[in-house]
């Protein structure tokens, strides 16, 4: 992935509790689960404001 920006996040301790465990359950990073989950949002969105639009 080439055209990643770097971020850093200040994380209340349990969100980053469940990253850290999501990572090791999934065998994947911490900054994997962050994306995953950003993702996921993104897709729920998505679905969300194309069913409302195609409620018109």
């Amino acid at each position: 992935m080439s055209d990643r920006t770097a971020l850093q996040l200040r994380l209340p301790q349990d969100v980053k509790a469940f990253i850290e465990a999501q990572a090791t359950r999934n065998a994947s990073s911490q900054n994997s689960e962050i994306v995953r989950c950003i993702r996921e949002r993104m897709d729920q969105t998505k679905t969300a404001t194309s069913e409302l639009a195609g409620s018109n």
